[in-house]
């Protein structure tokens, strides 16, 4: 839960602002709507954007690097993307007004997924096989720093880009060996196609030598710096929308199922668990709040993606994340 503090703050400055006027924000998600979109939903339903005086609509992504130019230019204020990919960005655009402003995964979901069946079941293991990689894919552009962790010889690695439509069939039907994703969503997209679960390694890139972080809340910094206020209403909003899954899963998926009623609800709900648990609410989370980032191993990811991307600039979180519409330390969480 939330500290009281926080709650009642929000609330109160909430109430002010709602009387005044409601203000359209779109938000630019980095996916479909599966599982870890259910706490926006959840945010919209319980009334916890219409609380800040915002009346937020949410679009379906084609991928989280993808987010960052719609947010940079302005078409959205407020998305859903891939911070180290945000970093090359701003390296060759320094002057985009765009900026991390909420760290939601503190733990990537990047991973490498492949079959045990065709002998992939370790980073190294990827050697003189075939990997599928969607080009906007999140995971395949951090593909560069997990190979140099894991001192892959990248040569013998035949690389096939794949459309995201066809990453998960082409390896349920074994035309790749692996496909890289987001571990929640190719995990259980390859189970809802039939591969025995024992059959499906889940490579995290996290857990093989890397320090990055994941995905965040983007904004717009020449929109933040003329409504401040809305930005840290829509930062609180998500945030409670987190904590509000968190605690009921299944109203968050039912919210969820309202906006995608094709999906399987029971596999959404899956996705959900899988994305709080592994990426979300990590260790250092519950002790340090949500939203926020450690200094020191924001350093060592900048040094880590500097192995294999020749940054144009001296690199400077400063220049990728702020914590400005943040409340001091983060979101509380238990």
């Amino acid at each position: 839960m939330f500290h009281r503090t926080i709650a009642v703050t929000g609330a109160l400055f909430a109430a002010t602002i709602a009387g005044a006027q409601t203000t359209d924000m779109p938000f630019a998600l980095d996916w479909k709507f599966e599982g870890p979109a259910a706490p926006y939903f959840a945010a919209i339903d319980r009334g916890f954007f219409e609380d800040e005086g915002l009346n937020v609509s949410i679009e379906a992504g084609s991928g989280s690097v993808d987010v960052i130019p719609k947010v940079a230019t302005g078409a959205f204020p407020v998305g859903f993307g891939d911070i180290n990919s945000l970093i090359k960005f701003l390296d060759q655009n320094p002057d985009a007004p765009v900026k991390a402003a909420m760290m939601i995964y503190d733990k990537p979901a990047f991973a490498i997924v492949g079959r045990k069946s065709q002998g992939v079941e370790a980073p190294k293991d990827l050697e003189g096989r075939v990997l599928g990689a969607p080009p906007p894919d999140g995971a395949w552009a951090q593909f560069p720093a997990f190979a140099s962790a894991n001192d892959l010889d990248v040569d013998s690695i035949t690389v096939e880009p794949v459309g995201f439509p066809t990453r998960e069939p082409m390896l349920a039907e074994g035309e790749v060996d692996a496909i890289t994703g987001f571990s929640f969503s190719s995990v259980l997209n390859l189970k809802r196609l039939g591969v025995p679960e024992d059959d499906i390694s889940n490579i995290l890139m996290a857990d093989h030598g890397l320090d990055l972080y994941g995905n965040a809340i983007l904004i717009n910094t020449d929109y933040a710096a003329e409504n401040p206020e809305l930005i840290e209403g829509f930062l609180r909003a998500v945030a409670m929308g987190w904590e509000d899954v968190r605690e009921n899963p299944e109203a968050g998926i039912d919210s969820l199922m309202e906006r995608n009623p094709a999906a399987d609800a029971a596999l959404e709900t899956e996705r959900l668990q899988m994305s709080m648990d592994q990426n979300v609410f990590t260790d250092w989370v519950k002790e340090n709040g949500l939203g926020v980032i450690d200094p020191a191993r924001m350093d060592s990811a900048l040094a880590q993606l500097a192995e294999t991307y020749e940054f144009q600039t001296e690199p400077d979180a400063s220049l990728y994340f702020t914590d400005e519409y943040l409340p001091e330390g983060g979101f509380d969480v238990e």
